[in-house]
């Protein structure tokens, strides 16, 4: 099969297309033959050298696809058969034309969705949902801040978060990319380059703050957020794009009964993996066969221009997800 290869750490040149061994496939695994896969900002760290596969997977980028399944693992006794359509969120193995995953990180293609763009919704889908509700108990009648709302997991957690009853705060830096994000239904949209969101969400929540935050950002935003955040608000760091370090006043946690939450997927167990994806499939499928929650898609690039792919997601230009197709 043909896969995209990393020649070497380092810019998105590196990205090469080549002929590689097809996947292995174990028992408890389908092979997918995979029709679109999405880029997502741990494939920009792996490229760099900064961000390595958990052991076992596949050494290939690519973190969800959405596909045909080619062959089933003898002991996989679910639903999955020979010649479905499905998605899947991915440890690795994405950038290629064959992927093996297990069969507990499947999901159908939801009704009213090209096969296509479904390759859009399971990363973001698992990680908004895991972290976010599951973890954050994010509820309805709350009120919720996504810092980088027009990115993938914004403009999907902008849309699930209103659709169950949310008030929705973004950040975002520029006008275009704020306008995008009151468009997908957000209530208070924050440009972070000429705006103080801690002023911003107070004044918006009569000094109260937001009961729960979606982070991506870190260390420079770690005090910001607490300051930002209601009593028995509820921190939920998923990246560290602006760095790892850093020091915070611990007196702002106490009085308010703050929670910080740290949470990563992929490295997570294909047990705990499947729990997730069998709540995702539950609570968040309904809500995008409804019209709902919509995929965000911002280009479509062949796999062969990955390179192009990742150079456009480092801009930071886009406005949602950026797919590859086979």
């Amino acid at each position: 099969m043909k896969a995209i290869v990393i020649s070497e750490p380092g810019k998105p040149e590196v990205l090469q297309l080549r002929e590689v061994d097809d996947p292995q496939v174990k028992d408890d695994e389908v092979l997918i033959r995979v029709h679109a896969t999405a880029l997502n900002r741990a494939d920009t760290l792996q490229r760099l050298g900064l961000y390595n596969p958990p052991p076992g997977s596949s050494p290939y980028l690519g973190l969800e696809c959405s596909g045909t399944i080619e062959s089933v693992g003898k002991s996989v006794v679910s639903r999955w058969k020979v010649g479905d359509q499905v998605c899947a969120l991915l440890s690795g193995g994405g950038y290629a034309e064959k992927v093996s995953v297990p069969a507990g990180q499947i999901f159908p293609i939801p009704v009213g969705i090209s096969l296509k763009d479904a390759a859009a919704f399971p990363e973001v889908a698992c990680t908004v949902w895991s972290t976010v509700f599951m973890m954050g108990r994010l509820s309805a009648g709350e009120s919720f801040l996504v810092h980088g709302g027009s990115s993938g997991i914004g403009t999907f957690a902008i849309q699930i978060a209103k659709h169950l009853g949310v008030r929705v705060f973004v950040t975002a830096g520029n006008e275009e990319k704020l306008a995008a994000c009151k468009d997908l239904g957000a209530d208070v949209c924050i440009n972070y380059k000429t705006e103080d969101f801690v002023a911003k969400v107070k004044a918006e929540t009569d000094g109260k703050g937001v009961d729960v935050i979606l982070d991506c950002i870190g260390a420079p935003y770690l005090q910001k957020n607490l300051d930002s955040l209601n009593f028995d608000g509820r921190l939920c760091i998923i990246g560290l794009m602006g760095g790892a370090v850093a020091e915070i006043k611990l007196s702002s946690l106490l009085p308010k009964r703050l929670t910080v939450l740290g949470a990563a997927l992929r490295p997570r167990s294909k047990e705990n993996k499947a729990v997730v994806v069998a709540e995702v499939q539950k609570n968040v499928w309904p809500a995008i066969e409804a019209g709902k929650v919509k995929p965000v898609i911002y280009k479509y690039l062949p796999l062969s221009e990955a390179a192009e792919a990742h150079s456009l997601m480092e801009s930071s230009n886009h406005i949602g997800k950026i797919l590859l197709v086979t």
